[in-house]
C-alpha cells in the first residue's frame, strides 16, 4: 500500500497541467524517473526515453539523459521502475482483474533489449525520428489517445501510424491483465538501461540463507517473477536486471531472510565467519 501511494502521489505531481495546450514551461525540460509522455497534455515534465531519442536523432550524444539515467541507475539500480513510473502502476492494477495468469519465459526479457538498441539507438540514429516514442504504448495511452480526443481537428488526421498505436496499446492493455508487467519487462528500454546498474548500484539486496525456508513467497508477489530464494545458491539473482526494486519480497517474506544494503551480502553471515573459517588463499 505504501509503494501504491507513492506511485499515485507522483503521477499526480508530475501531472498537474489541467488545460487543453500540451505544457511548454521551464520544468519540460526536466526528465523525471520514470516512462512518460512528453506530448501528454496533463504532463509538465519529459520522459528520459524521449529526451534520448531526441539527442540520437541529431547524431548527438545524450550527456544529459545520460547522466540523469547513470546517476539513478548508480544510487538505486532500477528501483525508479517500482515507485516512480506512472505505466508501471497501470499494469499492475491491470493485472490484479481476477483471471487465468500467465508466466512468461525468460527468453521473453531480452525483447526489452532489443527494443533499446534496435529501435530507440539505431533506427532513430539512421533515420532521424524518434521511432520508440511513436510505437511506446505508454506515450499512446497518456499522448496519443487523450490529444484526438481533446483537439477534434485532429481526428480527420489520423492515418495508419495512429491505428497500429492503437493496436499495440490494446495488446499491451490485455497481456498485462495475464502477465505481470509484460511492457516492462519485454520492451520498455528504460528499464532496460536502469536493470543493467543493479549488480553495481548502491542499494542492494541479499538473501540470508541461512533464514531463507525456499517457500516461494517472494515470488508470488514479485511484479517480474523474479525468485529471490534461487539467491541461496546463486546470489547473483538477488540483483538480477529484472527486478525493479519495489521491495515486496522483503516485506512479504515470512523469516525476514531479504535485506537491503550496499554489500549485497547479509552482514550478520560476514560477522559470525571467523578468521580461521575463512578459506586459505590459493598459493
Amino acid at each position: 500500500m505504501y509503494r501504491k501511494l507513492v506511485q499515485f502521489g507522483f503521477f499526480l505531481l508530475t501531472n498537474s497541467n489541467f488545460h487543453k495546450t500540451i505544457y511548454q514551461g521551464r520544468t519540460k525540460q526536466l526528465c523525471i524517473p520514470g516512462l512518460h509522455c512528453y506530448a501528454c497534455p496533463l504532463t509538465r515534465v519529459s520522459c528520459p526515453m524521449g529526451s534520448f531519442q531526441h539527442f540520437i536523432a541529431m547524431k548527438q550524444f545524450p550527456l544529459y539523459v545520460f547522466g540523469f539515467i547513470g546517476t539513478l541507475g548508480v544510487v538505486w539500480g532500477r528501483l525508479a521502475c517500482g515507485f516512480f513510473c506512472p505505466f508501471g502502476l497501470v499494469q499492475e492494477l491491470l493485472y490484479k482483474i481476477k483471471t487465468y495468469k500467465i508466466k512468461l519465459a525468460k527468453v521473453f526479457n531480452y525483447g526489452k533489449y532489443v527494443i533499446l538498441f534496435g529501435v530507440a539507438i539505431i533506427v532513430v540514429w539512421i533515420t532521424g525520428d524518434p521511432w520508440f516514442c511513436k510505437i511506446c504504448p505508454s506515450g499512446i495511452l497518456a499522448g496519443g489517445i487523450p490529444q484526438v480526443l481533446i483537439d477534434k481537428e485532429l481526428r480527420p488526421l489520423l492515418g495508419w501510424l495512429f491505428y497500429m498505436k492503437y493496436t499495440i496499446i490494446l495488446l499491451v492493455i490485455i497481456g498485462s491483465i495475464f502477465i505481470k508487467r509484460v511492457f516492462c519487462r519485454t520492451m520498455c528500454p528504460l528499464g532496460a538501461m536502469w536493470g543493467l546498474f543493479n549488480k553495481i548500484s548502491f542499494m542492494k539486496l541479499a538473501v540470508d540463507k541461512d533464514k531463507c525456508i525456499q517457500c516461494g513467497m517472494c515470488e508470488k508477489v514479485c511484479p517480474t517473477d523474479v525468485k529471490m530464494y534461487e539467491a541461496v545458491d546463486n546470489p547473483g539473482v538477488a540483483n538480477t536486471p529484472e527486478c525493479v526494486r519495489c521491495f515486496s519480497c522483503k516485506s512479504i517474506c515470512p523469516m525476514n531472510a531479504i535485506e537491503v544494503n550496499a554489500t549485497g551480502t547479509c552482514k550478520h553471515i560476514e560477522d559470525n565467519v571467523s578468521p580461521q573459517q575463512s578459506p586459505t588463499p590459493a598459493n
